[in-house]
Order: structure tokens, then sequence, then C-alpha cells
């Protein structure tokens, strides 16, 4: 690296080599700080020589080294440099693939960062026209927001999805992604939007699948909470990714419809009660009796 009077520039090609030497050593040694300094080194002096694609695997085996480490809140910022330089390298694929790997990582305990990674990974699927691989980044991004309880945003990200799968033609998957938007609409409370996702997308789904959708949500508009959940218990719900199958064991149920309790009748608690104006009417209904002295066919009253 040290230039001289008669050498002007640093030689970045063999301090790398030399760097990435010294990463082993470290790492053969478990001094795993001091092998990713190498490492991130070492891929500097890649991008200096304009050897992208070796500066960014540099950053991929960082990604590791930090794995190891247990510096999990280094690997997104890792990620994305490699993934950088791999698309300016030209290499969008690696990139895309470094971000996944990195997500995945990150999945169970930072899943806020996973879902950024993952979006990114979309986006570089979709500008390289790698529709099929975008989708199966999509389908990641939608089912961690269902787990982080953004529902609004997995809706928007669940019609993307569908977009995407429509570009491949896959139709049973569309149908299964119906399912899932028909479940988060109903747990956003929207039973509007739950039946609009049906009568939109159901031309994809199975038999089986609009049988349950159909009882779904027939169960929601009448308040039947035993319907509802006998159309959740289904098997292919059940089965379904375990986010979604999860979102519809814990979905709210209808409450049903209210019925007034039966009272109690005691007997003998009290008087029956008696109007008053029943006793004129009572007496106006008795016969009249005549003067007295009064003839005897007049005694029967006025019958």
């Amino acid at each position: 690296m040290k230039t001289s009077l008669l050498k002007w520039r640093p030689d970045y090609d063999n301090a790398a080599e030399e760097y990435n030497k010294a990463a082993t050593c470290f790492r053969n040694a478990k001094s795993l700080e001091q092998c990713r300094d190498c490492l991130i080194k070492s891929s500097d002096c890649h991008r200096q020589n304009r050897a992208l694609f070796h500066a960014a695997k540099c950053f991929d085996q960082a990604i590791l080294i930090s794995k190891e480490m247990n510096k999990l809140s280094d690997i997104r910022g890792l990620a994305e440099r490699a993934c950088n330089l791999y698309q300016q390298h030209g290499s969008p694929e690696s990139g895309a693939t470094v971000l996944d790997k990195a997500a995945k990582i990150l999945e169970q305990s930072h899943p806020e960062d996973a879902l950024q990674l993952f979006k990114q990974a979309v986006d570089v699927a979709t500008i390289e026209d790698s529709t099929r691989q975008g989708a199966e980044y999509a389908s990641k991004v939608s089912r961690i927001m269902v787990k982080l309880g953004m529902y609004d945003q997995a809706a928007d990200a669940i019609r993307r999805e569908i977009g995407l799968l429509q570009q491949v033609g896959s139709d049973s998957a569309i149908g299964r992604l119906a399912v899932a938007l028909v479940l988060v609409q109903l747990a956003r409370g929207d039973y509007v939007a739950a039946e609009k996702a049906f009568k939109e997308w159901g031309n994809c789904c199975d038999a089986a699948e609009v049988q349950t959708l159909e009882s779904l949500l027939q169960a929601y508009d009448d308040e039947d909470p035993e319907l509802a959940q006998r159309a959740l218990s289904s098997p292919f719900i059940r089965h379904m990714d375990i986010e979604y199958a999860r979102l519809a064991r814990d979905l709210p149920l209808p409450k049903g419809m209210a019925i007034a309790p039966k009272a109690n009748v005691i007997e003998n608690a009290a008087a029956s009660y008696v109007s008053p104006n029943s006793g004129a009417a009572s007496d106006a209904s008795k016969p009249v009796a005549g003067p007295a002295g009064g003839d005897d066919e007049d005694d029967g009253g006025l019958c």
C-alpha cells in the first residue's frame, strides 16, 4: 500500500490478496473481529482496483463472520453494500441472493431488518425482469408483515405478489393468496374488502377453497361464530404457511346475535296485579237490580 519515488500508486491487487490471507489466519485463530476488519479492508482494495465482484464477495464473507460473532445488527449494512457492488458489477442476481441470505439470518431475531432486505431483493429482482424470483421474495415480505401485525401493509404486499404471479401464470398460487388476502382483510376488520377480494380472485381458487371462503364470509355476514370457526378449521387453511395458519387461528370471530336471557318466575312472590279499571268493568257487567217491590220478571236484571 505504500508509495515511493518509483511507486506512485499503491498496489491494491496484492494488498487485497494479503488482507484475504490475513483474514483466513485470524479466522483460524478465532480472532473474528480482526478477521472481519481484514475482509472489509480487502474489499476496499478490490474496489479501488475496480474488481467490484471480488469486493462484494468480501462483504459476503463478512456477513458470515458477523453471524459467528453474534453481531446481527451489522449484517443489514454489510448486505446492502455487497448488493450495491454486485449491481455495479452487473450481477444483480448475486445481489438479490446476498440480500436473501442476510434476511434469513435476521428473520427470527431482527424481523424489521429482514423485512427491509426482502423488500430490496424484490426491487432488484423485478428491475432485472426476474419475476418468479421476485414473487418468492414478495411472499416473504407478506408473511413477515403478517407476523408483525402490519395488516394494512400486508394486504398491499399480497396484491403485489398476486400481480407478479399473474405475470408468471401461476393460478394455483394466486388461489392460495386469495385465501390469505381474505384472512388479512378480516383481521383488519374490513368485511367488505374481504368479500371484494374473494370476488376478484376467487376464480383462481379450487373447489374446496371456494366452499370454505363462501362459508367463512357467510358466517361473518350472519354473525355466526360457530360457522366461522368451522370454516377456519378447514384442512387447507391449517396447512397454509405458518404465518397465515396462525392468523386464522387468532382471527377474531363474529360476536353473534345477543339473546336476552329468560326471566326466572318466582311463584307467589307478590300479589297479582289488578287494573284499577277492572272493577268498574266487572261492575258494569253485573246485572242491574230493579227497584224495590218491582215485578218478578225484572229481578233477573238486564238479562
